[in-house]
C-alpha cells in the first residue's frame, strides 16, 4: 500500500527514472546519495520498487512496533539487533546478511549519517561490501535534473582511498533536495 502512495508522489512530482537497474544492483551494498531530505526515502524506494529491485535497509529493531514495525517491514526493513551487533562488529554483523540470506540481497545505506552536511562520510558501507564479497552500487537523486537510477557499481577493490575517490567523482555534480547539505567526503574529494 504504501508502495503505491510512494509511486504516486514519485509521478506526481515529476521524476524520470533512468532504466533499466544493472545487473549488479540485485545482489550489493547501495549508496543512496545525496540525502538532504526525507522525500528522498519516498522516491527512493518507489523509484527501486519500480526498476524490480527489493530494497532493504537496515534499522534498530526498538522501532519493530505493532502497526509501525509491519509497514516499516513492508518498506524493506532489516532489523538490526545493536546489542548483538556490537559483540562482532557492525560491519560483520552486515556481511553476514548477505552470506546468511538465501536470495539476493540490495542493502540501502546512507553514508552522509545526516540530512545535514557533513566533511567526512561513514564507509562502514564499504568494509560490509568488501567482506561480502559484493559490488558497491550508486544510486542517485538528483533533484536539479528530477532524475533518479542506479549508475556506477564496481567491486570494492580493497584499496579505500582509490574507491572513495571514484565515488565521490561520480556524486560530485549530483543535486540534492537542499544542495547545501551534500558534500562530497572532503578527504577523497
Amino acid at each position: 500500500m504504501l508502495k503505491a502512495v510512494f509511486k504516486f508522489f514519485f509521478k506526481l512530482k515529476g521524476w524520470e527514472l533512468i532504466q533499466p537497474a544493472p545487473s549488479e544492483a540485485f545482489n550489493c551494498v547501495m549508496i543512496a546519495a545525496p540525502h538532504t531530505s526525507n522525500w528522498d526515502f519516498v522516491y527512493a524506494i518507489s523509484a527501486m520498487d519500480q526498476l524490480g529491485l527489493d530494497p532493504r535497509f537496515t534499522i534498530k529493531k526498538e522501532f519493530n512496533v505493532p502497526v509501525l514495525g509491519r509497514m516499516i517491514t513492508n518498506l524493506g526493513a532489516l532489523w538490526i539487533d545493536r546489542t548483538a551487533a556490537k559483540k562482532g562488529g557492525m560491519t560483520h554483523y552486515m556481511a553476514a546478511l548477505f552470506k546468511e540470506n538465501d536470495k539476493p540481497l540490495t542493502v540501502v545505506v546512507t553514508p552522509e549519517g545526516t540530512r545535514s552536511p557533513v566533511s567526512k562520510w561513514k564507509t562502514g558501507f564499504y568494509h560490509v561490501a568488501l567482506e561480502a564479497g559484493v559490488p558497491i552500487c550508486c544510486s542517485f537523486m538528483d533533484y536539479e535534473k528530477m532524475q533518479t537510477g542506479i549508475g556506477m557499481c564496481f567491486m570494492p577493490s580493497g584499496v579505500l582511498a582509490d574507491d572513495m575517490k571514484l565515488i565521490m567523482d561520480y556524486y560530485k555534480d549530483v543535486k540534492g533536495k537542499f544542495p547545501e547539505n551534500f558534500v562530497t567526503d572532503e578527504r577523497y574529494s
